[in-house]
């Protein structure tokens, strides 16, 4: 049998995996997976990969930006070897199955990041390569290169149609990522039928200006495939390959149709693919021997390719090499040597000198702002420039910013930080929610976090976000009330190595905290200062908190006791027990939350809130806090 004739035989079980796999769910997309089978299948000639080890930090990368095309990735990962069985194909988009609708990180051997809404997965694969760059240039010498991989990525019509791939590509073809593939399924079907009806652009000329070299094949010659495999590992800058494909290749009357991509294909058509590819049409997820045999050499040449590297690291002249990446992997967090804070200061310039405490003692911490650095107070003084130093110039990208990120903590050992102000946290909402959805420790840094913004008015001054963030599962959200409380905000955040953490820090200086009562911040919140016999409960973060104090004492002078409580996480405080938060917030206190925000969710804390009904306004910080009520006065009145 030639070899092409076997690409063949290989590519047509991929196919029919998938559509048989679709079928019986009655739901998924059979077309694109049997359309980029062909390119699956070469590409299986060309990824350096350990089944036995997925996690093996130099194998090659391979992200599905077209998350909807799993019948393709679950049918690589079970002819690879990673541990999927047919049962698992046969249980495809099933409660608590191995093979979900869409791939995720952590729940399926294999699948190296959950990418979610299109196009994420091409900001992610350029997170990679990223990632790849800024390793390499810790530990890699002119004679020996530990970190030398690909990443390659299969996006589609839609993932180049969203905003956040411009951005991302854009930003690749700027740092000349070299060993980035990003293979497009140029099927021309969307979901309401043919690309002319939405999409007119030039894609080769797109590309080509933001620095890529471009190269096209036909997505079905196994010969063109290879060729522009091998070609694209030459090049000095990123690769767009145009694969021009045929969505439900193979599927008879259906094929090329629009109709094939988010439906089963049924089982008569199925069945005559099958008979015309000369497979039995009465078998079901049937792979044939020789077929299992070609796909699970990759079991072999991949743990011999594993142990050849990690061989390569104990020989002599690698010694300084191995430290520098021995460094990288361990994150030593007792090296840190936190700030003091003597003085009242913005929380955006306490958070500044714990960044740069971090970074000077954990290797793998780096990071960066969209275009916001002097402003978020995020530089890393003299840590240089990506890819050799820790600080990375992400430009006003803030969507594609944060899904790189994600990637970049998902690498292996580098904990990234990304920055902005907090109002245009909505750009990169979609990556936040797949960060906590998926468990990745990114760290958020969000300044200018309230009305206290001042004159650049309401589009610039964040009501909502707070408590749209707070609403996020397995998201905690940290605004600290002064410099101390951001250290120990930090101190925590760092140990969840499962959970994005946001810093929402200040622009006006924040007085320092008195040490009256001070409780534990790290369950969140906290006893700040106390009085015998309470009946009323002050509670709020950040900027607030010293109204709260404020307010005590004039409630204190009308002859009222008061306790303040200072909350940095609201997130984390109401996990902790009953017991915990009833010492803290006294059930028998008239209950105020006050908060520069909409603050709604404060109403499962308090009885009454202090909050934002409506949004900002353009005028000095003083003013708009008098304006809204966020005085003494007001909150005197409002009790």
């Amino acid at each position: 049998m030639s070899d092409n004739t076997m690409r063949k035989k290989m590519a047509d079980t991929i196919r029919f995996l998938a559509a048989d796999m679709v079928q019986k769910a009655n739901s998924g997309h059979p077309g694109a997976p049997m359309g980029l089978a062909d390119i699956a299948v070469v590409l299986s000639e060309h990824f350096k990969h350990n089944p036995k080890n997925p996690s093996w930090l130099n194998r090659d990368r391979l992200v599905f930006s077209g998350g909807h095309a799993t019948g393709l990735i679950y049918s690589l990962y079970y002819l690879w070897g990673y541990g999927l069985e047919i049962e698992d194909l046969k249980e495809f988009r099933q409660l608590d199955s191995l093979t979900p609708g869409h791939p995720e990180y952590g729940h399926t051997a294999g699948v190296e990041i959950t990418t979610g809404p299109l196009g994420q997965g091409v900001a992610n694969a350029v997170g990679f390569s990223m990632a790849s760059k800024f390793m390499g240039a810790q530990v890699n010498s002119d004679t020996a290169k530990l970190i030398d991989h690909t990443v390659y990525c299969l996006c589609g019509d839609g993932d180049l149609e969203e905003g956040i791939s411009y951005e991302a590509c854009s930003l690749a073809g700027h740092n000349k990522l070299d060993n980035l593939i990003l293979i497009y399924d140029s099927n021309r079907i969307t979901i309401e039928g043919n690309t002319d009806l939405s999409i007119s652009e030039d894609i080769r000329a797109r590309f080509e200006s933001q620095g890529w070299e471009v190269l096209e094949c036909n997505g079905h010659d196994y010969d063109e495939i290879n060729a522009t495999f091998n070609q694209a590992k030459k090049a000095d800058r990123p690769v767009l390959i145009i694969a021009n494909t045929i969505i439900a290749k193979g599927a008879g009357p259906l094929e090329g149709s629009h109709h094939a991509h988010g439906a089963p294909l049924g089982e008569d058509v199925i069945a005559d693919a099958k008979r015309g590819a000369g497979f039995d049409a009465n078998k079901k997820f049937f792979v044939p021997e020789d077929v299992m045999a070609r796909f699970r050499c990759a079991i072999e040449a991949g743990d011999l390719a594993e142990r050849e590297w990690i061989h390569s690291l104990k020989t002599a002249p690698l010694i300084e090499q191995n430290e520098a990446l021995d460094a990288m992997l361990k994150h030593d967090f007792s090296r840190i040597q936190w700030p003091e804070f003597d003085k009242a200061d913005a929380t955006r310039n306490t958070n500044g000198k714990v960044l740069n405490a971090i970074a000077k003692a954990v290797p793998a911490f780096i990071g960066g702002s969209a275009d916001l650095s002097p402003s978020n107070k995020t530089h890393l003084q003299d840590m240089g420039i990506f890819p050799k130093g820790k600080n990375i110039y992400f430009g006003i990208r803030e969507h594609a910013m944060a899904s790189i990120a994600n990637a970049m903590a998902l690498y292996g050992p580098i904990m990234p930080f990304t920055s902005t102000f907090f109002v245009f946290s909505d750009y990169l909402k979609p990556a936040a929610r797949i960060a906590a959805l998926t468990g990745i420790q990114q760290f958020f840094i969000w300044t200018h976090d309230s009305i206290g913004v001042g004159e650049d008015g309401p589009t610039h001054q964040p009501i909502e976000q707070l408590s749209q963030f707070r609403a996020l599962p397995n998201f905690y959200v940290w605004r600290p009330a002064d410099g101390r409380e951001n250290v120990e905000a930090w101190k925590v955040a760092l140990e969840m190595k499962k959970s994005p953490s946001a810093f929402v820090c200040s622009r006006q200086s924040l007085a320092l905290l008195p040490d009256a009562v001070r409780g534990d911040a790290s369950r969140g919140g906290y006893l700040l200062a106390s009085d015998d016999n309470a009946e009323i409960t002050l509670m709020a973060s950040g900027s607030e908190v010293e109204l709260a104090l404020k307010t005590k004492e004039a409630l204190n002078t009308q002859g009222k006791k008061v306790n303040v409580v200072s909350v940095p996480c609201y997130d984390l405080f109401i996990e902790q027990d009953e017991d915990y938060i009833g010492s803290i917030i006294k059930k028998d206190t008239k209950k105020i939350a006050i908060e520069a925000a909409r603050a709604l969710e404060w109403y499962r804390l308090a009885d009454e809130v202090v909050g934002m009904d409506t949004f900002g306004a353009s005028a000095p910080a003083n003013q708009l806090f008098e304006k809204f009520g966020f005085t003494v006065e007001a909150v005197l009145a409002k009790i």
